[in-house]
């Protein structure tokens, strides 16, 4: 599938992936792309963010594709459980492991458990194997819970602007891989 083909969907973690983050760049250098925004980037809560996912996805004119970052990614999934007809695929980066999310204390509780069904469209989940915010092993299962083909970024922090990941072109080609395959 061609990016002009979809609608590309960008949900990005707490604080909104500012100017420097990848999502942000890859935003306004696809045609297709646009951020889902939410009321309150900084104190997320399941109940809000949830349903302007959901919205979002409905509303698209085109196949949907979500990239999405860290709790972010949670949140798409939990959209996905109503809106999977409409998904065409999941590019999903640094999704945070249940217990490190329990640290947060900005996060909303109400999103753990994190669903743990097999996506029922294809999906990818790029993981860290030094991201804070999960250990790569509890990446592997969240991989094989949604049958996401896990992608290993290496030692590459929680990939956002703080580890060096602005413009991240290694993504983007893993991107355009998985697009070829949808």
């Amino acid at each position: 599938m061609r990016t002009s083909e979809a609608d590309l969907l960008v949900i990005p973690d707490r604080g909104g992936s500012g100017p420097d983050h990848w999502q942000t760049r890859w935003e306004q250098k696809l045609s297709t792309a646009r951020r889902i925004e939410q009321r309150d980037w900084n104190n997320p809560q399941r109940e809000e963010w949830v349903p302007v996912i959901a919205s979002a996805i409905k509303e698209a004119t085109r196949p949907v594709v979500l990239i999405a970052h860290s709790l972010g990614a949670v949140a798409a999934i939990h959209a996905a459980r109503e809106t999977a007809p409409w998904i065409k695929g999941a590019f999903l980066v640094a999704a945070p492991s249940e217990e490190r999310l329990a640290s947060v204390a900005e996060a909303d509780p109400a999103f753990r458990p994190f669903p743990r069904d097999k996506l029922p469209f294809p999906s990818v989940l790029v993981a860290s194997r030094d991201d804070p915010y999960s250990d790569f092993a509890q990446s592997e299962a969240l991989a094989r819970a949604w049958d996401a083909k896990l992608v290993d970024a290496g030692a590459a922090g929680h990939i956002n602007a703080e580890s060096g990941h602005g413009p991240w072109p290694e993504g983007l080609l893993q991107f355009a891989a998985f697009m070829k395959r949808i």
